[in-house]
């Protein structure tokens, strides 16, 4: 098993030989790649690699678009959830929790509850508006900037 660190410097994987040789033929990697053999803390480029060296200096097709970064629909699978919750019920802050955002959920949670709901009113068009971003927002940017880059707020 591998990791590498994609043309967009992020780590992808554990993936295995053949999805790499695979990637190789798509050309979504190539020589210069870094690669971390699972077990290892060292990074190296593909072409150092006995069982990639020749692969990589094989002609390769074009690359695939939409293709790479791996398994995006799976990272982004929460979106949908978590903007039809933004936006039918925002002022609970399920949407925060549907993502991960303990913190900010339970702020909102606690803002309607111990208002008496009059603080729920400011927290739904907070979640009304999170909602509509969430689903209006492409995968691919989805999983930038809620997934990976933990965006909280809006």
């Amino acid at each position: 098993m591998f990791k590498i660190i994609g043309t967009d410097g992020k780590q992808y994987g554990p993936v295995t030989a053949g999805q790499l040789k695979q990637w190789i033929g798509q050309n979504l990697v190539n020589a210069q790649t870094l690669v971390q053999i699972e077990g290892t803390q060292e990074w190296k480029a593909l072409a150092t690699l006995p069982d990639f060296a020749s692969e990589v200096g094989k002609p390769i097709a074009p690359p695939i678009i939409g293709c790479f970064p791996p398994n995006m629909s799976a990272r982004a699978s929460s979106k949908i959830a978590a903007g039809i919750c933004g936006i039918l019920l925002g002022s609970l802050g399920i949407h925060k929790f549907i993502l991960g955002y303990t913190g900010p959920a339970v702020i909102m949670l606690l803002v309607t509850v111990l208002t008496c709901g009059w603080g729920g009113l400011v927290m739904g068009i907070f979640g009304i508006i999170e909602g509509i971003i969430y689903l209006t927002k492409s995968d691919d940017e989805f999983v930038r900037t809620y997934v990976d880059g933990r965006k909280e707020w809006f």
